[in-house]
């Protein structure tokens, strides 16, 4: 069982209050630029004018409407893509601003990192790499990157957002060998190329991933709950949620039902940052990386405890066995793919049925992955409905 508190000691000193960064950080001007040069932003750096741009972009609204666990029709109360995104935002500036890491950075990355992904959440993703199983696959991270260099056209000088180096690279979390040498062959040494080197990510970009899997469990959690599939007194059974759930009735006895659920939450998430910022404040010590390069010929300097470790992967497991498998959510899910695989099948058939910026392109099958990857869950209901006449996932009021 993983350690509920820490001394101030073992957490890292904070930054000076203007805010500079530690050695190990990414810099703004330091940036490795952008794929196509541009003049600099009086007002914004490098890194902040990549978060805006993809606040402003198309594929970040559509996150809105796309699949975290349940699907969109199934409530408006559950979290979206835009709202895990959010919430990973959060938690990955407050664990940067304790590592005096690059916090815009930070931010940038995890707004963007699930851009990629298709309706329907992985029930999409799954469908959707079963169908281009015979064209190179699919992979959501890949996607993301995709959306950026490529398939946002907001700008007349040249296709994506035109971000630069480092968010590009933190937003690529995972990529296969294949594809990684797809990308240094378009692109020599550029964001694939620590795949095949065996660097690691930016500090950045680590704790990015890890910010994604702290709230990926917490509110799984309270959409678990809330739906009815997921009792307390079962999620009471996981170790990390039942010591801080007995902790809070300790000091509010009265407590019960949704608050909590909640205080319950919200020491657990507590206990996680504290136990990152901790774990890998020891870690940086230990190394003294002293520059972001040196950073990433290390490994795993941002991380948990052996303990929270153990215990976040337990939660894991309990969440895959009692939520993700749950029959209700394998039931909604398995028409989601049907959906999917329907549409694939149509698409590829009759390419007129996409928008003519896709039907038109002659890489078909990555044209209809593309088109589908971007659909939200509502507009991919939509569309089966119009092509086939059927009616898989009704809205719910």
């Amino acid at each position: 069982m993983a350690e509920r508190g820490w001394q101030l000691s073992a957490l890292p000193p904070t930054g000076p209050r203007d805010g500079g960064l530690a050695p190990y950080a990414l810099q703004a001007h330091q940036t490795r630029g952008r794929r196509h040069p541009e003049p600099g932003a009086p007002t914004r750096d490098a890194f902040q004018r990549d978060r805006d741009r993809i606040v402003h972009s198309t594929a970040f609204r559509r996150l809105v409407y796309k699949t975290q666990v349940f699907l969109n029709h199934e409530g408006d109360l559950f979290r979206t893509r835009l709202t895990h995104s959010l919430e990973v935002a959060q938690l990955a500036r407050s664990l940067a601003r304790g590592l005096r890491l690059n916090e815009d950075l930070v931010e940038t990355v995890a707004l963007a990192h699930d851009l990629g992904h298709t309706p329907f959440g992985h029930a999409g993703q799954d469908a959707l790499n079963h169908c281009m199983r015979e064209h190179g696959g699919f992979e959501h991270n890949l996607q993301s990157l995709r959306v950026v260099d490529l398939l946002e056209h907001r700008y007349p000088d040249f296709d994506g957002l035109n971000l630069s180096f480092e968010t590009r690279e933190g937003i690529l979390k995972h990529c296969s060998q294949a594809n990684a040498l797809a990308l240094e062959a378009a692109e020599p040494g550029g964001v694939a190329s620590r795949f095949l080197d065996g660097r690691e990510a930016s500090l950045e970009a680590q704790l990015c991933n890890l910010a994604d899997s702290i709230a990926y469990n917490a509110h799984d959690i309270d959409d678990g709950v809330r739906s009815g599939l997921l009792a307390l007194e079962a999620v009471r059974e996981v170790p990390l949620f039942r010591i801080h759930c007995d902790a809070a009735l300790a000091d509010h006895p009265q407590l019960q039902g949704r608050r909590l659920l909640y205080e319950a939450i919200r020491r657990m998430l507590s206990t996680q940052v504290y136990d990152v910022l901790s774990s890998s404040w020891q870690a940086i010590s230990s190394q003294a990386p002293q520059s972001p390069e040196a950073a990433r010929r290390t490994r795993h300097l941002v991380r948990f405890s052996e303990a929270m470790q153990a215990d976040s992967t337990e939660l894991k497991r309990f969440l895959f066995r009692h939520l993700y498998r749950h029959p209700q959510v394998t039931e909604m899910t398995d028409k989601a793919k049907r959906i999917v695989a329907d549409l694939f099948a149509l698409y590829l058939a009759r390419p007129a049925e996409m928008r003519p910026s896709f039907a038109e392109r002659p890489d078909r099958a990555r044209a209809v992955a593309d088109y589908i990857a971007g659909m939200t869950d509502r507009f991919a209901c939509a569309e089966h409905e119009r092509l086939t006449g059927q009616r898989l996932l009704a809205q719910r009021v």
